[in-house]
């Protein structure tokens, strides 16, 4: 096996975290491509992934070696097709993990824009509110909503996702609107707590360029977006949430927009991939896709 079918082959065992899932896709038997990686391993001098009898996961060296190989297999594919002349679009196969809302209200709902575009294109979108690896779970790129980390992967920043304050009908009624945070001493809220910590976040507002926050009362305290927003609607408390996610039940009139004047700040979305150079055309022109979609739906 030569250098490049060896760093295929790694590339393949890093995506798919088994040797056997590897060497079907590959058409190979297990242990030819358990032997290539040692022979590799061999070659470069570094223990390259780590083994269990469970799951096939790279070293350290491993992550920096795969994001190598990547460029000079794509490298290598550019250089064959130089003089190539087709009129095929993208294709293959992109494997996409998003934030539950954003997937299941934005990004689903115009996937057929996107497949009549580019049809000859597959998408794995998973959609979950949890912090993905993008090389361990063989995923292409994910939309981050919030701070980063410092991650080492790409990162492409879309814009500033709003935030807007929001109450019931019901709750209204009961307790009248806030006009201002001095008021909400007599308010209370729908409490969210975060599903990694289970810290409960407090209410926030920029007042006069600075970050303010108070800690509400409230009677119920959820971890999931889907239950902040119910219990905003059953008048349970008022709720800080990204616009886009209650514009419905806002055209409805089943919540009102309050203290538009001391909103939150807008939290950062930014699409992460693994490596800058040579993306594959057919990821270039889902990120541009959903960059423009974005844009149009989520962020005004």
């Amino acid at each position: 096996m030569d250098r490049i079918d060896l760093f295929r082959t790694f590339i393949r065992v890093v995506e798919c975290a088994s040797f056997t899932r590897a060497a079907d896709m590959l058409g190979m038997p297990r242990s030819s491509v358990s032997a290539a990686i040692q022979d590799l391993e061999v070659r470069v001098g570094a223990r390259l992934l780590h083994r269990t009898t469970r799951r096939v996961t790279p070293t350290q060296d491993g992550v920096a070696f795969y994001d190598r190989c990547l460029r000079l297999i794509a490298d290598v594919e550019e250089t064959e097709g130089l003089f190539r002349q087709t009129s095929a679009g993208p294709s293959g196969m992109l494997r996409i993990d998003v934030p539950g809302r954003i997937g299941r209200l934005i990004i689903a709902p115009a996937l057929p824009d996107f497949f009549a575009r580019y049809p000859d294109i597959e998408i794995g979108l998973g959609v979950t509110d949890r912090a993905v690896n993008l090389v361990e779970d063989s995923i292409d790129c994910v939309l981050r909503v919030g701070p980063l980390a410092d991650s080492g992967m790409i990162a492409r920043s879309i814009g500033e996702l709003p935030l807007i304050n929001v109450a019931s009908p019901d709750y209204i009624a009961r307790y009248g609107v806030p006009m201002a945070p001095t008021d909400l001493h007599a308010h209370r809220a729908v409490r969210y707590a975060s599903p990694s910590s289970g810290r409960v976040e407090n209410w926030e507002w920029i007042e006069d360029g600075t970050m303010r926050t108070k800690a509400m009362s409230g009677s119920v305290t959820v971890n999931s977006a889907e239950a902040y927003i119910a219990c905003c609607l059953a008048g349970l408390g008022l709720i800080q949430i990204p616009a886009y996610d209650v514009k419905a039940h806002l055209v409805a009139g089943e919540m009102v927009e309050v203290m538009p004047d001391h909103r939150a700040e807008s939290m950062p979305m930014t699409l992460l991939y693994p490596h800058r150079q040579h993306l594959s055309r057919r990821l270039q022109v889902f990120v541009d896709w959903l960059a423009d979609l974005l844009a149009h739906e989520v962020l005004r």
